[in-house]
């Protein structure tokens, strides 16, 4: 599933072609994704101005001179495409600006999603309104964190991923994050002193911020709308490499979680 880095990376591609630019045709192609597309979708884009993109956790934000916001979710596999030669079958949702350009958004598995709503309503859409603060914004730091997990029983780990600690936070970031401090993902949340909180804020940012420069990391079909690959994967140091050495020389171990692995090194990670 593509994550925050792999968001912002799409996002950033859009901005180069919709940024400023009228939307000339708003086209769905199928009436739902994961869930059904607002009715009034290309009513309320067709003739829109674009005035600024966006991101919220794991979600793309495309605002409009109409006070609206369109809200995209890649799901498991989803992507758009800049320019495409031609319409593919999987091509769910098709933008056209003025100018001529066209981006169509690609998803064959349908786990993504399109919603639209007013901008003053966007801190209470659904999916937002209990949602943390984004881990790259100075809202994010070891005092907003000890105070999220302060009694919590739950692996450090665990409350990580939940969206409401801080959003945005997927499985890979967060196994490189971990280890990057020297932290267990097995410990009890609320036992992690502030000291080793800071570090892991540091941590989280820094990961965060690479995987942004390098375009995010290849996962399955994912790819920013130009087609680049992300190449981030290359700099894993823990994530998909069970049996490999760490950088101290023990071996990258996995366990499972609630259906998710968890890569670490015990050696390092205290």
């Amino acid at each position: 599933m593509p994550e925050l880095p792999e968001v912002e990376t799409t996002v950033a591609g859009l901005r180069a072609v919709l940024d400023g630019e009228t939307i000339a045709r708003a086209e769905p192609r199928r009436a739902d994704l994961r869930w059904p597309m607002p009715v009034d979708l290309r009513q309320r884009l067709t003739g829109a101005r674009v005035t600024g993109l966006g991101r919220r956790a794991k979600y793309g934000l495309i605002y409009t001179d109409r006070d609206d916001v369109l809200i995209f979710h890649l799901g498991m596999s989803g992507r758009w495409r800049v320019d495409p030669s031609e319409i593919e079958k999987h091509d769910h949702f098709i933008l056209e600006t003025a100018a001529g350009r066209v981006v169509a958004l690609n998803d064959h598995r349908r786990f993504g999603s399109l919603d639209i709503v007013d901008t003053n309503a966007l801190a209470s859409f659904r999916h937002f309104v209990t949602m943390g603060p984004e881990p790259l914004s100075d809202d994010f730091d070891a005092v907003v964190l000890q105070a999220k997990l302060k009694g919590r029983a739950a692996l450090i780990k665990a409350m990580l991923l939940n969206q409401s600690i801080v959003a945005g936070l997927g499985n890979i970031y967060v196994c490189e994050a971990l280890h990057m401090a020297g932290i267990s993902p097995v410990l009890a949340a609320g036992k992690v002193t502030r000291p080793r909180l800071e570090k892991l804020v540091v941590a989280i940012k820094d990961v965060l911020a690479a995987a942004i420069i390098a375009g995010g990391s290849t996962l399955r079909d994912f790819a920013a709308p130009d087609g680049e690959l992300g190449y981030f994967a290359k700099d894993w140091r823990v994530y998909g490499r069970e049996g490999e050495a760490c950088v101290c020389g023990a071996p990258v171990l996995r366990r499972v979680d609630s259906g998710r692995s968890t890569f670490y090194c015990a050696k390092c990670q205290r």
